[in-house]
Parts: structure tokens; C-alpha cells; sequence
């Protein structure tokens, strides 16, 4: 199958310390030529990868210091697209709704992995016009504030297993991973940290949208020797941290759309304890992986139970369900969906009832 992959310009692929899409991107790009499809990824030019490389500008924009408008080079990438599309199959943005424009108006297959939240209020009517136009969900929870799209599947994130070595051991210290901003809940892993009684080590990217939550908010909660900010963090840095953690703390407060730091400790044998917003009950298993909690009382408690999980269970528990392979042939058969769907004969009498059974929600996966 000849496959595009178009990834955000804001990282490298995969990116070289924080970066989630785009380390999605990497996975499931490197699997596909593994498997032996001819892929072509569009992405910043400092990306590394086997499959052909089509490079939208210098290096990734977040890291570079003349980047001053950042839409200007997604549209130099969109014009990239354009000029190779009747090369491909399929495809496959991960630029959200950057390309809904030209995708519903030129002739050729794509389909869109929405990485995002989809609950925010300006999302409503762009989603309506395009409503349309084929995506896929990274979870269901995602799926709740647009049911109405046209969704192709759902594709959990997966990356191979030997990108983390598990540790067996539990740790002394509990982690935190992701970004600085409100809604990935660091103060409360602080909060839990101190009342719990252990030591919290942070490894966090404070985006400048963040950083003043951060110097008011944050800062002043830093005030222990107990707790210890590391910043951004990149591999194989992050297999260390998390591994030799006794756990890590996800007390999130928004509808996550999947959350890979969970399945990244689960790879290090790490249990989870996090809040149970967006899709946490569906990437976590109560008692098995870690523990799904309802608040702050509760979170204190799990922590001190946690050396009470298995970590061989937890690390079994990754390679089940969240491995790049398994993600990969859950995209795949969507690819393969709707190449078929393309080729599917339309009769003037039975078109109609043809196209509804393609597109009907039992089709998806």
C-alpha cells in the first residue's frame, strides 16, 4: 500500500524530548515499512525515520529559534501534499482540521487521526461543515462531544515494546510526566506527593502559553526538598525515571484523549495512579495496571498500595493491548476500509443502501 503520513511540524518525528502526535507518527510510520508498505512521511526535516522523508521545513518549529509564524510552513506542507497526492493510496493526516478545506474538495483518499480534545466550544461548528469528512478516534471517551462525525475507527496509541526495558523493582520516589498547564493536574500530584509522604520527581515542559500558571501557581508549591523539577526529558532518559518510580501520578482534570505517559510507565513496569477523566477507564485497569481513583484522598491512599501490584502483571498488561504492532493492523484495517469502500460498485438502485452499510457504525472498529 503507497501511505502518506502527514504529521505537525511543531516536533520532529519522533520528537527529541516532549512531543506526543509525533511520536505517534514515528510508531506507526517505522511499523508500516516494516511491514512492507511504501510510506511517505511529510514532516520537519530534522525527522528521522526508514520511510521516505518529504521535508516541510528546516527543523521542528517549537525548537527553532527563527520560527516566527508557524501556519505559514503547514501550508508550504499542504502544498507538498497536493503536488504528490496521486502518488498515494491513502493519506493520513494528523494535522487535525488544518487540511478539511482542500480534503473536501480535491479528489483523492484520505482519512484523519484527531489527536485532540473535541469538547471545546468553537470546535461545534467546524466540525459541523466538515462533519463529513473520515476521521478516527484515538479512544471513545474522545468520541462523546462530536458522536456525529464520520467516525472510519478507533485506534489506541501502541509503540514497540523494546522502547522501555521494565524495571521489577519498586521505587522510592513518585513521577510526573507531561506538561506544566492546569489541566494535566501537577498540582495535585504535588499535593499527593506531600500528604503520601514521598518524595516527587517532575520531568515537565512548560510551554509559554504555561508559564505564567507555572511562576504563580506552580513555583510556590516547589518550596520542599522533597520535590524536584527535572524539566523536559527525552528518551532514554524517560525509561529510567519511570521505571525506577514507585509510581506515576496522573491526576488529570480534563477529558485526556488517551494520555501515552500512562502506557509508557505501564511499558516500565510502573503502576498508574490517575483520576478517571476522558479516556483513563478505558487505557487503565483498576487494580491491575495501577489504580483509577476519584480524588485526592483516595490518590493518597492508592500510593501507598501500590507496591501491593504486580509490576510483571503491569508490564504483561502494556504488551496485550498497547503495542505498535497492534496499533498499526488497527489502522490498517481502516486503510483497508476504505480502499475498499472507494472500489465498492454504486448502482443508481442500490447505492444508497450500499454506501449505509459501509458507513454504518457496526463497520467501524
Amino acid at each position: 500500500m503507497r501511505i502518506a503520513q502527514v504529521a505537525p511540524l511543531y516536533e520532529s518525528v519522533p520528537p527529541k524530548t516532549y512531543g506526543g502526535t509525533e511520536r505517534v507518527v514515528s510508531w506507526l510510520t517505522e511499523e508500516l515499512v516494516r511491514l512492507g508498505h511504501e510510506v511517505t512521511l511529510f514532516a520537519s526535516g530534522d525527522s528521522m525515520t526508514t520511510a521516505r522523508l518529504v521535508a516541510c521545513c528546516p527543523e521542528s518549529l517549537r525548537l527553532s529559534s527563527d520560527n516566527v509564524n508557524q501556519s505559514a510552513h503547514h501550508i508550504v506542507q499542504l502544498e507538498k501534499v497536493l503536488q504528490e497526492k496521486d502518488e498515494f493510496d491513502l493519506i493520513h493526516f494528523h494535522t487535525d482540521y488544518l487540511h478539511f478545506l482542500i480534503s473536501s474538495r480535491e479528489k483523492y483518499l484520505s482519512v484523519t487521526t484527531l489527536h485532540g480534545r473535541l469538547d471545546t466550544p468553537d470546535l461545534g461548528p467546524l466540525f459541523e461543515v466538515y462533519s463529513h469528512l473520515p476521521v478516527i478516534s484515538i479512544s471513545n471517551a474522545q468520541r462523546d462531544p462530536l458522536p456525529h462525525l464520520s467516525w472510519q475507527g478507533n485506534a489506541y496509541h501502541g509503540f514497540p515494546p523494546d522502547t522501555f526495558k521494565p524495571y521489577t523493582k519498586p521505587g522510592k520516589y513518585l513521577a510526573f510526566l507531561g506538561r506544566t498547564s492546569p489541566e494535566k493536574g501537577l498540582d495535585k500530584a504535588i499535593e499527593i506527593s506531600k500528604r503520601a509522604g514521598m518524595p516527587l520527581k517532575i520531568a515537565a515542559k512548560i510551554d509559554k502559553t504555561d508559564q505564567e500558571y507555572f511562576d504563580t501557581c506552580i513555583k510556590p508549591m516547589l518550596d520542599c526538598s522533597e520535590i524536584e523539577f527535572l524539566g523536559e526529558i527525552g528518551y532514554p532518559e524517560k525509561n529510567q525515571f519511570l521505571g525506577e518510580a514507585a509510581a506515576l501520578l496522573f491526576p488529570i482534570c480534563w477529558p485526556e484523549p488517551f494520555g501515552i505517559v500512562m502506557i509508557e510507565a505501564m511499558a516500565c513496569a510502573t503502576p498508574v495512579v490517575a483520576y478517571p477523566f476522558g479516556s483513563v477507564p478505558e487505557v487503565m485497569q483498576d487494580g491491575v495496571s495501577g489504580y483509577v481513583v476519584p480524588g485526592l484522598d483516595s490518590a493518597v491512599e492508592a500510593v501507598k498500595n501500590v507496591d501491593q501490584l504486580d509490576r510483571k502483571k503491569i508490564r504483561k498488561y502494556f504488551e496485550q493491548r498497547f503495542t505498535a504492532g497492534r496499533m498499526t493492523q488497527d489502522y490498517l484495517r481502516i486503510y483497508e476500509r476504505i480502499l475498499t469502500r472507494k472500489k465498492a460498485p454504486l448502482t443508481v438502485a442500490n447505492g444508497a443502501l450500499n454506501w449505509m452499510k459501509l458507513t454504518s457504525p457496526s463497520s467501524t472498529t
